[in-house]
């Protein structure tokens, strides 16, 4: 395939982040679904050809890290450093995400440039000293206003609550450093009027436009009643606020204030994707700093919702923690990465459902998807030795199924590379693997076949490259999502040796009718979708 634009050009790097995760405990369903979605974003642009940067990585100080550390009779570095290397990193590897890199933020390489980006802002004059009392929840890592608590009940009655972690605030009055957050408020009205698109969905940025126009106070950027944390450079006794923290993790990882080159080459984010309980914090916040020290500011911010079980949002400390292993083991890593951006439109809440899934999997990815794949190939071996035949009577029905695979194509593409809506993406490819069951369906080669004439051979021909041909694209297409089973249909199909690795193929390039040659062998393979057995304890 000849280069795209940006691949000739050496363009700045396409770069994504999710969250760096809070490394309290083990990650659940909801840290697992932003960086799937973020794996399946980066993935599809690489298959668009272009040059790409995906960041991930965990968040490793403040105050919750360390009383957790405490309970579990360790130092805040061992617990650290146990979490990471036994749950977080071997879960992106089992979800086979693809991500560049992996920052810490207890690593020197971020807390060092952490403590020079501080110093230039307090050089600059937007950095001075005061006290600060208020509502703070360990929970959040954050200052909470009194007009967002809850009323406590029952054990906590009289207590006021964080509202979305529903435990106790602590009331801590000390004095902290602040960032002159209040004077930014009309430059990020400016920005987000002209640039619509800086945060999404259109909720989220109504709600940020709201927040900012009630206007903004100072933000405290430092604590002095413990010590797990950066040190201000100006005095030791203070530790930067976890948040400003953690929010530099997106320049610091691309070399700011040591790798220039990289830096212009990357910086800054085209999508930052984020949960909406942590909006605030990277669409004002995070904006406002790299206003203060002149940095360009990231292309999109986007807000996935909650993922919901029993109606609360899925969380450890709301005992609804789910690990993503007990999914994959029964559905497998595939099914459970096309799942939750199948199920759930990406910027809503969505609800899961064990049920919903075993239907989906069944219904779709069994019956409709895989299940085409194995007829297809069972086909062209029954009635041509396996070697893919040449189309030679193209008709109405074969024109359909080409329209109808150029508008997959093009639709996908958008959705999910520009709109970041991969279930309408992901929906579009599976219309098309229903309008390729249907065509067969229609046009019964297994019927074809029993007529022996040069005619009806002919048909026979046709009818199975199309369907071999539409194939091809599907697992071009959800190769961003499906890596493990569309590379599967790839060696099924035979594509390796004409067409080169799937990785390679392009996603804009996927509608053109024809690229796999006749005289390819195809291969029935194992099952894509292997039929489900009860889940344990059923």
């Amino acid at each position: 395939m000849a280069a795209t634009g940006k691949e000739q050009r050496g363009a700045k790097a396409f770069y994504v982040t999710t969250p760096i995760y809070y490394v309290n405990d083990a990650p659940h369903l909801g840290h697992a679904y932003t960086t799937v979605a973020g794996d399946v974003l980066t993935r599809w642009h690489r298959q668009r050809g272009e040059k790409v940067w995906y960041l991930t990585g965990t968040d490793e100080h403040g105050q919750k890290i360390m009383r957790t550390a405490e309970a579990n009779g360790v130092t805040p570095q061992e617990w650290c450093d146990k979490l990471v290397e036994e749950a977080w990193k071997p879960l992106w590897e089992h979800l086979e995400i693809a991500n560049d890199d992996f920052i810490r933020t207890t690593q020197q390489r971020h807390t060092a440039r952490v403590q020079e980006f501080v110093q230039d802002l307090y050089d600059k004059g937007e950095i001075y000293k005061g006290e600060y009392e208020g509502p703070y929840c360990v929970g959040c890592e954050e200052y909470k206003s009194p007009g967002d608590l809850l009323d406590g009940e029952g054990e906590w009655a009289g207590e006021k609550l964080c509202p979305i972690h529903k435990k106790p605030v602590e009331m801590l009055q000390e004095e902290n450093y602040f960032f002159k957050l209040s004077e930014y408020g009309p430059k990020l009205l400016e920005h987000y009027e002209r640039h619509p698109e800086f945060i999404q969905p259109e909720s989220a940025r109504n709600e940020v436009v709201n927040i900012v126009r009630q206007g903004l106070e100072d933000l405290s950027i430092s604590r002095s009643t413990f010590d797990w944390g950066v040190k201000i450079p100006w005095d030791d006794k203070h530790v930067i606020y976890v948040w400003i923290d953690a929010l530099m993790n997106y320049a610091t990882a691309v070399g700011y204030g040591s790798d220039q080159k990289k830096f212009e080459e990357t910086f800054p984010a085209d999508v930052h994707l984020v949960g909406k309980d942590i909006l605030r914090f990277h669409a004002v916040i995070w904006p406002a700093m790299l206003m203060a020290q002149g940095l360009p500011l990231p292309g999109k911010v986007a807000a996935n919702g909650w993922l919901m079980v029993g109606g609360e949002k899925m969380s450890k400390s709301n005992l609804t923690g789910i690990s993503p292993q007990q999914l994959t083991e029964h559905f497998g890593v595939d099914a459970y990465r096309w799942y939750f951006l199948r199920a759930i439109a990406f910027g809503q809440d969505g609800s899961f459902s064990w049920e919903d899934f075993t239907h989906r999997y069944t219904s779709e990815l069994a019956n409709d998807y895989g299940n085409l794949a194995s007829r297809v190939a069972a086909m062209v071996n029954k009635y041509f030795d396996g070697l893919l035949p040449e189309s030679k009577a193209d008709g109405e029905a074969e024109q359909a199924v080409r329209d109808g695979m150029a508008k997959a194509v093009a639709e996908a593409d958008r959705r999910i590379g520009e709109e970041l809506d991969f279930a309408g993406g992901i929906a579009a490819v599976f219309d098309f693997v229903k309008q390729v069951n249907g065509y067969l369906t229609e046009q019964e080669p297994w019927k074809v076949a029993k007529d022996t004439s040069p005619e009806a051979q002919e048909r026979l021909a046709t009818i199975l490259y199309t369907a071999a041909e539409s194939l091809r694209a599907c697992a071009v297409l959800l190769n961003p999502v499906m890596p493990r089973t569309s590379g599967l249909l790839w060696d099924s199909l035979g594509a390796q040796a004409p067409l080169g690795d799937l990785a390679d193929q392009r996603v804009q390039d996927a509608g053109a009718w024809g690229l796999l040659p006749a005289g390819t062998r195809v291969t029935k393979g194992q099952a894509l979708f292997p039929r489900l057995e009860e889940p344990k304890g059923a």
